[in-house]
């Protein structure tokens, strides 16, 4: 049996710079041994503060809101500088090919998010 779990997780980001910091600040806690210094060389924008706080949380957000508040409504005031927008999670039983059997490169046309026919 193979199980596929497909996750989305939506933010907004409304302030860039408490967000990058906020990223810094989890890349440090994941590593206490690195300085303030090597966090700023190594966290340089929002790409990479992405990746930290994957690497630190497996989400963007170190906790689940509550709630995203109404649609086109941001919340402002996290110290993370995000605006939740919202998640979904998708379990598929059974997909015929997991990601593993292509190797290390996937087809172009290939779209792993997408629901295979017939599962």
């Amino acid at each position: 049996m193979t199980i596929s779990v497909r996750m989305r997780q939506d933010v907004v980001i409304v302030d860039p710079e408490r967000f990058v910091a906020s990223a810094r600040r989890a890349y440090r806690e994941a590593s206490p041994e690195i300085t303030e210094e090597r966090a700023t060389e190594d966290i340089r924008d929002v790409y990479d503060a992405v990746l930290a706080l994957l690497d630190r949380f497996g989400r963007l957000t170190a906790d689940t809101p509550a709630s995203t508040g109404l649609p086109g409504q941001r919340i402002l005031d996290r110290p993370d500088g995000l605006s939740p927008a919202g998640e979904r999670k998708q379990i598929v039983l059974n997909d015929p090919q997991p990601l593993q059997d292509y190797g290390c490169s996937m087809p172009e046309e290939y779209d792993p998010f997408a629901i295979p026919p017939r599962v």
